[in-house]
Order: structure tokens, then sequence, then C-alpha cells
């Protein structure tokens, strides 16, 4: 007969076996997910300048990002910088004659932190692209804040206003009743997600300010 002891040996080298089967596994789906959220990301980038088709494989994702874009920060004087700070920028085409800046945005909706990208033009006023990626928004609610029916309306809208104060871009509640450079349609049904993405929106915009002040 086998002892107690016997069976406890093999619980135990049974149970390491498992542990670490399980680890080597863990490892390797968060190498996977950490470079399909980078993917992501770079996919994102590209949507939000107008540089991404459809169908693209990962590879060629990382290629056509490599090519246009390159990552840089803003210091608190509103100076470009490679030296790590806060707030992070990503220029679209070459350095000395940039085609565009893309701004990563972030905050609260109605369920959760919603991420994305906002793409302007040289002249740091102009809205290129923009993109929502990342959220947990309701589905056919505030969760078609990620389809371009949507996010294709704030092309060309500008988050200054003529007399030079930035505004950022409203969603309104619904149909918006006056039409202006600063105001899409919302979403119906999902006025509460509208409303976080106008408010981070604005904070987002404000914290580059000074770089936009300086380069305008």
């Amino acid at each position: 007969m086998y002892s107690n002891a016997y069976t406890y040996k093999f619980i135990t080298i049974l149970t390491g076996i498992a542990a670490l089967l399980l680890s080597m596994a863990a490892t390797g789906l968060r190498d996977r997910q950490e470079f399909n959220k980078k993917i992501e990301r770079e996919k994102n980038v590209l949507i939000s300048v107008g540089i991404y088709e459809q169908g693209l494989s990962s590879a060629d994702v990382e290629k056509r990002y490599r090519e246009n874009i390159h990552s840089e920060y803003v210091t608190e004087e509103g100076a470009l910088t490679s030296d790590p700070q806060p707030l992070q920028i990503f220029v679209y085409g070459p350095e000395d004659s940039p085609k565009g800046y893309v701004i990563p945005v972030s905050g609260k909706g109605l369920w959760s932190t919603i991420h994305g990208f906002l793409a302007l033009q040289p002249d740091l006023n102009t809205v290129a692209g923009i993109t929502f990626y990342e959220h947990g928004e309701t589905p056919g609610l505030g969760g078609e804040i990620e389809k371009d029916w949507f996010t294709s309306q704030f092309k060309g809208k500008k988050i200054y206003d003529q007399s030079g104060r930035l505004v950022s871009i409203h969603i309104a509640k619904g149909k918006a009743l006056q039409p202006d450079d600063h105001t899409v349609d919302g979403i119906s049904g999902a006025t509460l997600t509208g409303n976080g993405v106008n408010k981070f929106l604005k904070s987002n915009l404000s914290d580059y300010e000074n770089f936009f002040k300086s380069n305008r």
C-alpha cells in the first residue's frame, strides 16, 4: 500500500508542474497581449492621420508607423524633446516639416475609461482625425464613439475660436442645432458618454496649450 507521504509527495510534484506550466503560459500570453496592444495603438495613430488601410498585417502596421510617425515629448514650456516627459506627442511626417501632430486622449465615459488619439494639422488648430479604440461603453449607444460615422464628423473642426481661445470640440446632445466649427452631432441615447468625452478632450488639449502657442 502507498503511504500518505507518497501521496503528498505526488500531489506536491503534480502541483508544481501545473504551476510551472501555467506560469509559462501566462508569460507567453502576456508578451502576445502586449504586442497586440502595441499594434492596436500604432494602428489607431495611423487611422487618426488617415494613412491606415483595412487589412494591413501587423508587420505592415509596424512598417508604416515606423516610416511615418515618430514619438516625442512636450516640456512644460511647450518645446519638443526626446527625453521622457508626462506629455507624449506623435509627429506625423518629417521632423523639419511635419504633416501633423497626434495627441493621446483619454478620460472617463459612462462605464469606462476611453482611450483614443486626436490628430491635428500643422496649424495646430484644424482636426485631421480622431479615433477611440479602447473603452467599455455600451454597444449600440456609447460604444458608437468608435464608429466612422461619428469620428468622421471631427475632421476639419477647429479647437480654437476666432478670438484665439481654446474651446476644443463639443459633442452635442443629439443633432447639433447650430452646426459650427467646434460642434459635432451626438449619439442618441449616449448623452453621458458624450459629456465625458467633452470633458476629457478639453482637459487633454489644455495640457498641450503651451505647445500649441509656441508652434502655431
